[in-house]
């Protein structure tokens, strides 16, 4: 692979702007070189969103992918310290004594990465291809040019992407199944009698739940999230998203023993690659003879920090070879 800088086009272009696609991005991005990211969501979030909705006349959102994350690594402790003070991130003991959760949503930290970067939104690759000296990457009608391409998105996205161009990164990323989960959100005109913000369980139809506008940042009406285990999403895959809210409803209420309530507001989202088995000990993977590399919480661990950790792993990948091939 042959780096050098070409007018109107990047040095590295990376797809998916969640919290690998950024990490990465940053780490490049601070050493001088040419990025550019592309997503196909209209905003910051990925698995990290947050949904905002009125309720009632009031602004309220939800955290319907990710509910916290925790921080071990001391890098990416440093990392969310630099979050907190920067207000797009807070602890949250609900959870647990080392939760965090973004601020005011738990994209923020997603959107702050994002802010220092150039990102293009609502674009969805479609297609790689090899050019003779770069590569191509086809997405919504355009077409973009680098000389490195990183692949960030969720593992069965990344090994259709790569089938053509990069077929061992493909399969690497093939032999990756990821459990899938309903997310129903729930708002309600007044508290429901759950002591606690928090509601788990390893048996039940329902895994996780919490008071989503008990989180720091939060306000408006009661707001539940509720996320069905991997059996009953897998069980419910192809329902319509109504049904399957009232069902979650039903199960939530039965799991935790509260009295049914109606909501005021009722939505569910399907998240396909939520919950993905982590090929451990990857951390990254960069070919530099086709220019491309792959990042993702599958290459590491099934969270918000193994995403991160993953995204940083390929950029040190990347700058030894640019180190390499320029000494």
């Amino acid at each position: 692979m042959r780096w050098r800088h070409m007018d109107g086009h990047s040095d590295i272009l990376i797809i998916g702007a969640g919290m690998a696609g950024l990490s990465a991005a940053a780490a490049l991005a601070s050493t001088g070189q040419s990025i550019l990211v592309l997503d196909k969501g209209r905003g910051p979030g990925g698995r990290m969103a947050a949904r905002r909705v009125e309720i009632a006349g009031e602004q309220a959102s939800f955290d319907h992918g990710a509910q916290y994350f925790t921080a071990r690594d001391p890098a990416f402790r440093e990392v969310v310290a630099a979050w907190e003070t920067a207000g797009v991130a807070s602890r949250w003991p609900a959870a647990g004594d080392d939760a965090w959760v973004g601020a005011p949503g738990m994209n923020a930290p997603i959107r702050a990465m994002a802010e220092a970067l150039d990102v293009r939104w609502n674009v969805r690759a479609e297609r790689l291809r090899r050019g003779s000296a770069h590569l191509h990457v086809d997405a919504a009608g355009q077409s973009f040019t680098a000389a490195a391409v990183l692949v960030a998105v969720p593992a069965e996205q990344a090994a259709v992407l790569l089938a053509d161009v990069a077929p061992d990164l493909a399969a690497l990323a093939g032999e990756v199944q990821s459990a899938p989960c309903w997310a129903v959100m729930a708002g309600f005109a007044a508290p429901l009698p759950i002591i606690g913000d928090t509601f788990r369980s390893v048996t039940g139809p329902v895994s996780w739940a919490a008071r989503n506008s008990a989180k720091p940042g939060r306000s408006g009406a009661e707001t539940w999230v509720i996320h069905a285990a991997p059996e009953r999403s897998r069980r419910l895959l192809d329902w319509p998203k109504d049904e399957v809210a009232q069902t979650l409803l039903a199960d939530f209420f039965a799991a935790t023993g509260s009295p049914p309530a109606t909501p005021i507001h009722l939505d569910a989202h399907r998240w396909l690659y939520a919950l993905p088995q982590a090929l451990t000990g990857e951390g990254a993977r960069f070919d530099p003879a086709l220019g491309l590399g792959i990042a993702g919480d599958y290459l590491h661990s099934p969270r918000v920090e193994g995403a991160w950790l993953s995204g940083r792993a390929l950029a040190g990948k990347v700058l030894q070879e640019r180190l390499a091939s320029t000494s």
